[in-house]
């Protein structure tokens, strides 16, 4: 998210906070990988996902550097800008998009629906159904199976 906030900040010639935004991108790039390295060298049932590895992951590493360097080279040629010591903040409300989402709520209790209705849900206190035992399996007689010849005439014809 960071890597792309200071893209975002790149294009909007804010180059001081890209380059902090791409630096502490860098930072939890960094710490991510130590993770999925770990995570593939572990032993068990999942040894054979190696996240590291897994394309996305290999490009988002080489784009951050890149896109840090050509920051720091604009930086340097064009802006001038001081690169302030704490990271800017995440906008983590989306302010794009088509809809803007509905907050679920509830639908109201009908009123029949009272603590002693659902008290006489209780399954425990069911009546013991004797119905529900399996049936005994029926015994299946053999059927007899035609008897087929292979034919040589079948008008296939191998050019």
């Amino acid at each position: 998210a960071y890597c792309y906030h200071g893209q975002t900040l790149l294009a909007s010639d804010k180059c001081g906070e890209a380059i902090r935004s791409l630096q502490e991108s860098e930072k939890f790039f960094a710490k991510a990988e130590a993770l999925c390295k770990e995570y593939g060298e572990t032993k068990g049932p999942g040894t054979t996902a190696k996240p590291s590895g897994h394309l996305f992951f290999r490009k988002l590493g080489s784009f951050i550097k890149n896109t840090l360097e050509k920051c720091q080279r604009e930086n340097g040629f064009i802006y001038f800008q001081k690169v302030p010591t704490e990271a800017p903040q995440l906008e983590l409300k989306a302010n794009y998009g088509l809809v803007e989402p509905v907050p679920f709520e509830f639908p109201a209790l009908n009123a029949q629906w009272t603590p002693e209705t659902l008290a006489a849900f209780d399954l425990t206190k069911r009546p013991k159904d004797d119905t529900a035992k399996p049936k005994p399996d029926e015994e299946v007689k053999p059927l007899k199976e035609p008897d087929i010849k292979p034919q040589k005439d079948s008008g296939c014809q191998i050019s």
